[in-house]
């Protein structure tokens, strides 16, 4: 063999290396790019699944009725005036005065309540005072003692957040405190819904089918009780006034509806103009203001008030 067809032979060794070389790289980055990407894709996966599990882990409850993400137990809705209060309490005080009059006569109450809660429970007691006069007859005492309750079966959260509603049940018991005034046990089985859409509005709302128990003119009557309290919560940052953490004007429309004795089926509709201050907290402890302009919205609510004032003083701790 000459020395030319040996280098010949040399030159396409080397050459078939190098190409051998070439494709092993080739094939060796385009596996890595089918792995890397392989990988991407499952950790995509990963993501759907886990983001997906954690979204059916925040079902909690009976039956899963209720939801981790839901605003009803974060203090997002503000405290009502005349509605009752619907929303979950963990620690409150408060103390109301409300002032109605029509014509000669007026009407008085002081109402101290404190609730507490339990999980998701809501537990309440309350302690009027009221002075009525009417014509120069004076009647005054303490009314019926409320012990109430409340609980949340059902909540729904969007995807988003941006609509948070919550569904529950509630039950207070009227204990007569054999005053001028506070004569007949009471029950009042309620439903309620608290929906909070986007940062900024709320809505409560609550039923409640009232039983006055016991004798006397009024012993045996039953009435149908609505009310509905909208509020627009503005934050320190859109609206900062001093000393003040949220600035919320709210509206209540309140109604009564006697389902038997004379007046059945007339229902009575009471309107409120009213806000609240939530000022900083004092350490633990939250003062909230409130005030609240009373009307009537019907002739049947006219009969009894023609207008009236609400202050309120909460203390959360």
């Amino acid at each position: 063999m000459t020395v030319d067809r040996q280098q010949r032979i040399f030159a396409a060794a080397i050459f078939s290396g190098v190409k051998m070389k070439t494709y092993t790289n080739i094939l060796g980055m385009l596996a890595a790019a089918v792995l890397i990407q392989a990988a991407a894709r499952a950790d995509e996966l990963g993501s759907t699944v886990i983001t997906n599990a954690i979204a059916t882990n925040t079902r909690y409850g009976l039956f899963n009725g209720l939801d981790h993400r839901s605003s009803y137990t974060q203090g997002s809705f503000p405290e009502p005036f005349l509605v009752d209060d619907s929303g979950f309490e963990d620690n409150e005080a408060r103390l109301d005065w409300t002032h109605t009059k029509a014509g000669s006569q007026h009407s008085d109450e002081v109402k101290a309540e404190v609730e507490k809660g339990f999980g998701n429970l809501t537990l309440e007691i309350e302690v009027p005072y009221e002075r009525n006069y009417d014509a120069g007859a004076v009647s005054q005492g303490i009314g019926n003692i409320d012990l109430g309750a409340r609980y949340p079966f059902y909540e729904y959260v969007s995807g988003s957040g941006f609509f948070d509603t919550t569904f529950g049940g509630a039950m207070e018991v009227g204990i007569p405190a054999s005053s001028a005034i506070s004569i007949n046990p009471e029950f009042v089985p309620k439903m309620f819904n608290d929906t909070k859409v986007g940062d900024h509005f709320t809505m409560q709302s609550i039923y409640g089918w009232s039983t006055l128990t016991g004798g006397g003119a009024d012993g045996g009557a039953q009435t149908f009780e609505d009310g509905y309290d909208f509020g627009w919560t503005i934050q320190h940052r859109e609206l900062p006034l001093p000393g003040v953490q949220q600035f919320i004007p709210m509206f209540e429309l309140v109604g009564e509806t006697p389902l038997n004795k004379d007046n059945s089926g007339q229902t009575s509709l009471t309107g409120n103009a009213c806000f609240r201050l939530n000022l900083k907290a004092i350490g633990r402890v939250q003062p909230r203001l409130g005030l609240g302009y009373i009307f009537p919205l019907n002739n049947n609510a006219r009969a009894d008030v023609h207008n009236g004032i609400v202050t309120s003083l909460v203390f959360e701790y």
